[in-house]
């Protein structure tokens, strides 16, 4: 666990570490990590950062797939990040549909609150959020995260709206930003 939230790096999933899909990944055969996102994940881990997860899968609530089959998604990614001597401390995702009204789908907070109580940090303030896309961004902001944009995903998209981007970090993918991490803010130089 981490002990300040500055060790702390929540991640977006589609987009992300793995590829997306406007179509909703709905298949664990078509959940297609991202290997340079993997990789990082354990470089992560192996720093001495914790890694969590934050996601909306409003497939579920349209019905295109259950927890099941979003249990095995997690289950590979879990899986395969252990095997790229990483650890994923906390996967939260929101099952609900933009019409749902609940607190948990970003760009509310919800789901980096559950990640916060989870890991039994007092605050998430300078914890950093890595999406692509501003909904990412909006939560982590709300919550005091650093925001970091990815060009990977809707990335591309987001970044050519220019739109709530202020004071974000912008990287080419997860494994350049990982990089840059560890060169200027790795937890175990302090």
């Amino acid at each position: 666990m981490p002990t300040s939230p500055q060790q702390l790096v929540i991640l977006d999933r589609d987009g992300v570490i793995n590829q997306d899909s406007d179509a909703y990944i709905k298949s664990l055969e078509e959940w297609l990590p991202y290997s340079s996102a993997i990789s990082a994940i354990g470089k992560l881990s192996q720093a001495g950062f914790t890694v969590a997860v934050a996601t909306n899968q409003s497939g579920i609530a349209r019905g295109y797939y259950d927890e099941s089959v979003l249990a095995a998604m997690h289950a590979r990614l879990n899986q395969l990040v252990e095997a790229a001597g990483g650890h994923i401390a906390h996967i939260a995702y929101c099952p609900h549909g933009p019409e749902d009204d609940c607190q948990c789908r970003k760009p509310l907070p919800g789901l980096l609150h559950d990640i916060q109580r989870e890991l039994d940090l007092h605050s998430l303030a300078g914890s950093w959020m890595v999406g692509d896309s501003l909904r990412d961004l909006q939560a982590g902001k709300a919550c005091g995260c650093q925001p970091v944009l990815v060009k990977t995903g809707k990335g591309e998209k987001t970044l050519a709206k220019a739109i709530g981007l202020e004071g974000a970090r912008i990287h080419a993918d997860l494994a350049e930003f990982v990089d840059w991490l560890l060169v200027n803010h790795s937890p175990l130089q302090k």
